[in-house]
């Protein structure tokens, strides 16, 4: 089972053995299929680079928000969107530390604030400001994330609710993220490293930290601090692959340095240094800014992910197999990925304690049990009864298998890897625990591993 941990003292995830109760009856696992391999031979691109590959601007990267299939409620609109790809500026934006002015008075602040360039100020007291100015650094690119929608924010990230259905579910929560969350720095030029930092610049290009902050003065006498309720990030042992791990979750000071988390996500005394770790992101880097956890995919990562395309000709396959449901001997079919959120008449359902997938009956709907839990017709378990859904969001694959394997209680279909992967994740849950959660909804995952292989059976023909 899942435990759920303290804050402090990390997590313990624990994944048991699971077993199925199959009978001797016409079974399908999905991995019998003879799906098609030749689409993998060759590195996978998105739309652009497959129609342009010659004309495709340098890209950095791109930031995808866990729990979201594919796209927002409502539809991607500007910069609120599920995914936002980071490409290379026709002209550099980025900055770099460079005039301290120390001791000043808050009035000397405000003058030095005022000025056409970017500046951090780190209020000590009443009386003392630190105040660090930035200038043009003509080898970066910066990115800005947050959940202002300000010119200086290029990506708008609001809070995630699991399971939320439109945006007002979204807009009913008080917000925990900051407005200016984080920034993030490319490098121009190859290896085009990307790194992470806490805090955003506003549209006066400042950044307060104000009295209550947790600062400090560093060793080689410079300013550094944490925002309220921090940037963590955690990147995953052997990359983001088929052999990932999770990796141990670290919070991100305003200047770049790492340290361990926090007693709680606003304490005021900050955690240990970490010296032999970076602000460095890497393919799967994950990236919590308390209410929206975000996924960092490198161009040469997506390059190895599988597309829209490919889902989609799995999803064929699957449908071409013509699975059968046990008791109406209906064909089943998982609906077209447009319709990702509307139950159709021929979608398939899982019994998610065995794994026996039906089309949508009411045999074993007991009034005693109040319609929560069904009893399997094929194996007698009894459990919960859920639609499947697939999981639309390539990003979200460590591979290209098929889909042979469901989270539960969701029921959000992937790969086999892909659902053991993330069942293993850690992610940051309110300001004290962690657990894991389907990468498509964000519901919290349950049951003996967080998730089930599927059994279809095959049409009697």
């Amino acid at each position: 089972m899942y435990r759920k941990s303290k804050w402090k003292h990390g997590y313990n995830l624990e994944g048991l053995e699971h077993g199925n109760n199959e009978k001797s009856v016409p079974q399908l696992l999905i991995r019998d299929l003879k799906f098609e391999k030749k689409s993998l031979a060759k590195p996978m691109f998105s739309p652009d680079q497959e129609n342009h590959p010659s004309k495709a601007p340098v890209k950095y990267g791109e930031l995808i928000v866990l729990g979201y299939n594919g796209s927002l409620p409502n539809g991607d609109r500007g910069r609120r969107k599920s995914r936002f790809a980071l490409f290379k500026r026709p002209k550099a934006n980025g900055v770099k530390p460079s005039t301290v002015h120390i001791a000043c008075t808050p009035q000397a602040a405000k003058a030095i604030s005022n000025k056409d360039q970017h500046s951090i100020s780190y209020t000590l007291s009443r009386a003392q400001t630190v105040v660090v100015e930035y200038t043009h650094d003509s080898n970066t690119d910066m990115f800005q994330i947050g959940r202002s929608t300000e010119s200086p924010i290029d990506f708008v990230v609001t809070d995630t609710v699991p399971g939320s259905q439109s945006n007002s579910d979204t807009q009913s929560v008080q917000s925990t993220i900051s407005r200016f969350a984080c920034r993030i720095i490319c490098e121009r030029n190859p290896p085009f490293t990307a790194r992470i930092y806490a805090a955003g610049f506003d549209s006066s290009k400042n950044i307060f930290l104000g009295e209550k902050a947790a600062k400090w003065k560093t060793s080689d006498g410079q300013m550094d601090g944490l925002t309220t309720n921090g940037v963590l990030v955690m990147h995953p042992r052997n990359g983001f692959t088929e052999d990932s791990k999770p990796g141990v979750w670290r919070e991100i000071s305003v200047c770049g340095n790492v340290f361990s988390l926090r007693e709680t996500r606003s304490a005021q005394q900050r955690g240990k240094m970490v010296e032999n770790e970076t602000n460095q992101l890497q393919d799967g880097s994950l990236i919590d800014l308390c209410g929206a956890t975000l996924l960092w995919r490198t161009a040469e990562g997506l390059a190895r992910t599988p597309t829209v395309k490919h889902l989609e000709a799995l999803r064929q396959e699957i449908n071409a197999a013509r699975p059968q449901c046990p008791v109406g001997f209906n064909t089943l079919a998982f609906p077209s990925m447009k319709r990702k959120d509307v139950v159709d008449e021929k979608q398939p359902w899982v019994y998610l304690n065995c794994g026996h997938v039906h089309g949508y009956h009411n045999w074993g709907n007991k009034e005693e049990r109040d319609g929560k839990d069904r009893e399997c017709p094929m194996c007698r378990s009894v459990g919960p009864y859920v639609p499947l859904w697939l999981g639309c969001e390539a990003g979200f694959y460590v591979d290209a298998g098929p889909p042979t394997h469901a989270f539960s209680p969701c029921g959000h279909v992937c790969s086999e890897k892909t659902t053991a992967y993330w069942s293993q994740i850690p992610l940051p849950h309110g300001t004290h625990t962690f657990h894991a959660a389907c990468p498509f909804c964000a519901h919290q995952l349950a049951g003996e591993q967080g998730y089930i292989r599927l059994i279809f059976q095959g049409p009697l023909d």
